[in-house]
C-alpha cells in the first residue's frame, strides 16, 4: 500500500520501472536463494536451464520488487519484505489473483504469470508479472518530458488516471472468477463500522472531525450503486505511463487493498486531495497538479467511460478521507510507539488532522439528502 502524500520520488534517475514503482536495481535479493528460485521456475517451464539475474527494484516496509533476468525474458518479482509481517503471504496471493483475472480485459497492468505458495522456495509467497515499459510519478523528479515543458499535456495523465479505475470497476468480476473476493453485500453498512474498529487497535489521540464525518456516513449512504472491483489504494502513486506522449496508461499497479465492493471509492480516493481551481496547484504532496483538470472534468470523465451515476460523489469523498485517516493515523501510531521503521510516518500527524477534518468539513457543507437505503 502507498499512502504516502508526503514521499517524492525514490529514484529520479530511473528512465524505467517494472511492474511497480522503484529503482534500486543492482541490490542483493536478501537470504533468499537464487538456486532454489531458478529450480522453482525451471519446474513452472519458465524459461528452465537459463542463468538467473535478480536485482531489487524497490523495497521496504511493505513489499520487496526484483526485476527477474532468464536468457531473454525479463520479468518482475513481487513478494514481501525479509521479515513477513502477519498476513502478508496472504495479501501475495489476493494480489495475483486480482492480477490474473483481469488478464485479457481493457485494464492496464501487468499481465500475472505465476503465483507460488510454498513459502519454502523465498521464505514467503511471491508472484511473477510481466515487465512493464513505462514511468511512475513516484520515479520522477516532478512530471518528466513532455509533461513538465508542455502542461497542455497534464490534463490527459488526469484522465487517464480516472479512465483506470473506470475500467477496472465495470470488469465482470464474476465471470472472471473473483465470486468471494470480497462481499458486497452491505459494503456500505460496514464501512464506519469496520475502520473506527480499526482505529480503536491503536487510537492514543482525539481526532477533530472523525466522529462527525462518521456519524454523516452511517446516515447518507448511497441510495443505490452497483459492486465492482476496487483498488483501494488509487492514486498517482499507483499507476505507470506509457513514455512520451500523449498520455497513455501503461498499468495500474499496487493491487494490495483491492476487493470487490462500490467502485466509485475509488474515484473519491483520488478526488479527496485534489486541488481546487483556486488553490496552490504546485504544493499537494508528491505531485504538481498544475495543468490539471478540475474536480469536475474528472467525475465527468468517469461517468461517460463507466456509466455509472456520479450524482452522490461527495458521499465517496468523505468517505474517503474519513478512511485514509484511519489508515495514515495506524502508521503514525506505529512512529509515536517507536515501532515504525519508516521515517516518513512522523509526517503522518498532520495529514491525518486535514483529512478528518476535510471530511467532516464536506459533510457539513455537502447538499446530499438522507439515504433512505436499508
Amino acid at each position: 500500500m502507498n499512502t504516502q502524500p508526503q514521499s517524492a520520488g525514490t529514484d529520479p534517475q530511473s528512465p524505467t520501472t517494472s511492474g511497480s514503482r522503484g529503482g534500486a536495481g543492482g541490490r542483493p535479493p536478501g537470504s533468499w536463494s537464487t538456486e532454489s528460485l531458478a529450480r522453482w521456475l525451471d519446474g513452472q517451464g519458465i524459461a528452465p536451464g537459463e542463468p538467473l539475474e535478480t536485482s531489487l527494484i524497490s523495497g521496504g516496509t511493505s513489499n520487496d520488487i526484483h526485476q527477474i533476468r532468464r536468457g531473454d525474458l525479463r520479468l518482475v518479482l513481487r513478494k514481501p519484505p525479509e521479515k513477513v509481517p502477519p498476513g502478508r503471504d496472504k495479501t501475495m496471493l489476493r494480489e495475483y489473483r486480482v492480477l490474473k483475472a483481469l488478464n485479457g480485459t481493457d485494464v492496464p497492468h501487468p499481465e500475472a504469470i505465476a503465483v507460488c505458495d510454498d513459502t519454502s522456495v523465498l521464505g514467503s509467497c511471491f508472484y511473477l508479472m510481466e515487465e512493464v515499459d513505462g514511468w511512475s510519478p513516484m520515479n520522477t523528479d516532478g512530471w518528466p518530458e513532455p509533461y513538465r515543458s508542455d502542461l497542455s499535456l497534464r490534463p490527459g495523465l488526469a484522465l487517464q488516471l480516472v479512465e483506470g479505475i473506470a475500467r477496472l470497476g465495470n470488469v465482470d468480476w464474476r465471470a472472471r472468477g473473483l465470486e468471494g473476493f470480497g462481499t458486497p453485500e452491505g459494503f456500505h453498512d460496514r464501512q464506519v463500522d469496520r475502520w473506527l474498529a480499526h482505529l480503536a487497535k491503536f487510537q492514543f489521540r482525539e481526532l477533530p472531525g472523525l466522529d462527525r464525518a462518521a456519524a454523516w456516513l452511517r446516515v447518507h449512504r448511497p441510495s443505490h450503486w452497483g459492486p465492482g472491483i476496487i483498488h483501494g489504494d488509487y492514486q498517482f502513486a499507483n499507476v505507470m505511463f506509457r513514455h512520451g506522449g500523449p498520455a497513455r496508461l501503461a498499468a495500474l499497479v499496487d493491487f494490495e487493498m483491492s476487493t470487490v465492493g462500490d467502485p466509485l471509492l475509488d474515484l473519491g480516493w483520488v478526488l479527496m486531495g485534489w486541488p481546487n481551481a483556486d488553490e496552490d496547484r504546485s504544493q499537494q504532496g508528491y505531485a504538481d497538479y498544475t495543468g490539471m483538470p478540475d474536480r469536475a472534468d474528472l467525475i465527468e470523465h468517469y461517468a461517460t467511460v463507466s456509466g455509472r451515476d456520479v450524482s452522490e460523489i461527495d458521499y465517496y469523498v468523505i468517505l474517503a478521507r474519513f478512511k485514509m485517516a484511519v489508515v495514515l493515523e495506524g502508521g503514525y501510531a506505529r512512529h509515536v510507539r517507536g515501532d515504525g521503521g519508516n521515517p516518513k510516518m512522523a509526517y503522518y500527524g498532520d495529514a491525518v488532522l486535514q483529512m478528518a477534518a476535510g471530511a467532516a468539513e464536506l459533510a457539513a457543507t455537502t447538499k446530499l439528502a438522507a439515504s433512505t437505503a436499508t
